[in-house]
């Protein structure tokens, strides 16, 4: 199909320009993408994009083309290539004074944390929204959000704890495949974990949890913090579109004494969901050995062999999996701690 001119940059050279053309366009060039495309007028390159996945990046159109058919032409040659890929849903992440222009070549705003805006194509959240309204529960309800890398003693305390003080608990598992273990494996020993507490309705959170791994960081300046507006997204997506859809009015949170990376988003949701109408409450994590039981110290023990105390870090259901051959396998690829 024909998008004006739009080819694949393939050999360095065509790359190489690109990145040039990129830097020259006040955006950073980001390596590891899947597609890179271009536009080329009288030999010289007028317009850029790139897939990473289903999130397009490093979009650019030369000044002199703005405002007219190239960003559409870029877009849709990535469209097209990323359904190719299998993706019926992309997102695109852009200043909010950009965020019409997405809209117009049929994007939907998902949110804006007022510095970056996120937008998707293809109404994947309205479909997985609609997915669920199965599940769907009067009462005083509320929510968390877990990775369990892997499912532990401290998760099964905080789901508990929270379920104990709602009628009904959402649980979302980050279904993003970038951590040690893979969903299907924590999702998997999650719901057999909690399979005992009545009121806990256990579900994934799809694309719907911004991703580190892909936020693309070339739009913004060098001095801001890209950690805390990837939280700021996240916790505004969450308490703008999938609480008032569950009718989650808290959100519950284990305390954060150790990484500096979840107590900036335990500090992210404080700000952000009161504004929303949706309470946050911290629970006091539990201990084991004088410490805070988490899934790193547990990652930790299992990459020095050391299962000694792992009984009192992880409940049964996630002991019996660490002792398979199936896990041995995932336990190979652990890194070792520095010594």
């Amino acid at each position: 199909m024909d998008y004006g001119m739009i080819i694949s940059l393939l050999c360095a050279s065509d790359i190489e320009e690109a990145r040039g053309f990129i830097r020259r366009n006040g955006l950073a060039f980001e390596e590891g993408v899947d597609d890179l495309v271009g536009s080329y007028e009288n030999g010289r390159l007028v317009a850029v994009g790139a897939r990473a996945g289903n999130v397009l990046k490093m979009i650019a159109i030369d000044p002199s083309h703005q405002g007219g058919p190239l960003l559409g032409n870029i877009i849709s040659a990535l469209i097209e290539r990323g359904s190719v890929a299998g993706f019926d849903s992309l997102f695109v992440f852009t200043k909010p004074e950009y965020a019409t222009s997405f809209e117009a070549l049929n994007f939907s705003l998902l949110t804006s944390s007022g510095r970056v805006a996120l937008l998707e194509y293809g109404k994947g959240l309205e479909r997985w929204l609609s997915s669920k309204r199965s599940l769907l529960k009067p009462g005083k309800n509320g929510g968390i959000v877990v990775n369990c890398n892997p499912f532990t003693w401290g998760h099964r305390y905080l789901i508990e704890t929270a379920a104990s003080q709602v009628d009904n608990l959402y649980l979302f598992v980050v279904r993003e495949d970038r951590s040690v273990f893979p969903f299907d494996i924590r999702y998997r020993l999650v719901r057999e974990g909690v399979s005992d507490i009545p009121n806990v309705i256990l579900l994934d959170t799809s694309s719907y949890a911004v991703s580190s791994a892909t936020f693309p960081t070339y739009f913004l300046k060098k001095d801001d913090s890209v950690a805390r507006i990837q939280m700021e997204l996240d916790v505004t997506l969450f308490a703008s579109r999938i609480a008032p859809f569950f009718g989650v009015a808290t959100r519950f949170v284990g305390t954060e004494p150790y990484c500096a990376m979840t107590g900036g988003y335990n500090d992210a949701m404080k700000r952000i969901l009161p504004v929303y109408g949706i309470n946050l409450v911290e629970i006091e994590r539990k201990q084991a050995d004088h410490a805070a039981i988490s899934a790193s110290r547990v990652r930790d023990l299992l990459a020095n062999n050391d299962l000694s105390t792992l009984e009192r870090l992880v409940p049964p259901v996630t002991l019996a999996f660490l002792r398979t051959a199936e896990a041995g396998l995932i336990l190979g690829r652990l890194p070792k701690p520095h010594a």
